[in-house]
């Protein structure tokens, strides 16, 4: 765990910062490739185009690093699941039912994780130094909330039925993608990523005693075999809307930056940066605002963080909707602010 942030990862008299969704929707760029694509999956398994889009964002905003244009579910689909994106409902994928499902992770076509990591090696060879490249996969739980759902945000009784019901074969299921993400993510550092996170989405949907088996458990055994191939490469997790287990996640995972969501106050996030690094909070609905509620939000963040302990980032993704001034305004204002 760190007491602060590397220093690579800090640009003299600046905050990192980065968004999540960073390269999306909300910007022309994006869209002109976008639609000249057939699905989102050959767009993320075109490696050119894939590090295009990622480049984009850095190209217009003084960001301080870059994340790989992906999806957490670009994994089971490359293990051999079906999994398909269909416009104005979003993911769509194969119910996993039974102990037979999980012979269908058998088939897996490494060709597709190649097409990510060809991506990653594109981007950090047009990358400027003093950027980072980011990587990152969906937390197994998350993940496998997809996979019981066939699809995605829903209230999510299907999937919590399925842990209660079948604890056995969820942990079986647990533990395939488990051990895949591992593979995947060091994939990733090997092609070039200085940083990885792991995208927790779902982490807030559980009770105490799933959330210990399903989100910290398999998060722990992630970050200790990465420790152990990659150990000076930081490793963020973001359990979004761990509420009162944000704790316990800070203290039995491992992870060596801690994103939070916008529902968590500031001051608690300073009280975590005694432990460690955090990132997170800013609301991305402020981004749909004006100018002055984005600068009096970022104000209180800013004003509250210790600047060497702290990732100036959202407390989820950019929305599609953004205006693109908006975006430059507070990235310029988070750059450009002096303690």
């Amino acid at each position: 765990m760190m007491n602060s942030l590397p220093a690579q990862f800090i640009k003299e008299r600046k905050r990192p910062i980065w968004f999540m969704r960073q390269a999306g929707r909300y910007m022309s760029e994006y869209m002109q490739i976008r639609k000249n694509v057939g699905s989102f999956l050959d767009l993320c398994y075109d490696s050119e185009k894939a590090a295009e889009v990622t480049l984009q964002p850095l190209r217009r905003f003084d960001f301080s690093g870059a994340i790989i244009f992906s999806d957490i579910l670009v994994l089971p689909h490359a293990l051999g699941w079906d999994v398909r994106f269909e416009e104005n409902v979003g993911p769509v994928l194969r119910q996993f039912k039974n102990s037979d499902d999980l012979k269908l992770f058998d088939n897996m076509d490494p060709s597709k994780l190649e097409k990510v990591y060809a991506a990653i090696k594109i981007v950090k060879a047009n990358l400027a130094p003093n950027k980072f490249l980011i990587g990152f996969a969906g937390s197994p739980w998350t993940v496998v909330s997809y996979l019981l759902e066939g699809r995605g945000k829903q209230d999510f009784s299907v999937s919590k039925r399925f842990l209660y019901q079948n604890r056995e074969l969820s942990l079986k299921l647990i533990d395939v993608i488990t051990d895949n993400t591992i593979m995947h993510l060091a994939g990733q550092i090997k092609a070039g990523c200085d940083i990885v996170q792991l995208f927790d989405s779902w982490a807030g949907m559980l009770s105490e005693d799933e959330y210990l088996d399903f989100v910290i458990t398999p998060t722990r055994k992630i970050v200790s075999k990465l420790k152990e191939m990659f150990p000076e490469v930081p490793i963020i997790g973001f359990p979004k809307g761990s509420g009162f287990l944000y704790d316990k996640y800070i203290k039995e995972t491992g992870i060596d930056i801690l994103g939070v969501d916008q529902f968590i106050p500031v001051s608690q996030m300073r009280q975590w940066q005694d432990k460690l690094p955090v990132q997170g909070n800013f609301d991305p609905v402020v981004l749909l605002t004006d100018k002055e509620n984005i600068k009096k939000c970022a104000d209180k963040i800013l004003s509250n963080l210790e600047p060497n302990k702290f990732i100036f980032n959202l407390g989820h993704g950019i929305m599609p909707t953004t205006p693109v001034e908006n975006v430059e305004f507070l990235v310029n204002y988070v750059n450009d602010y002096k303690s």
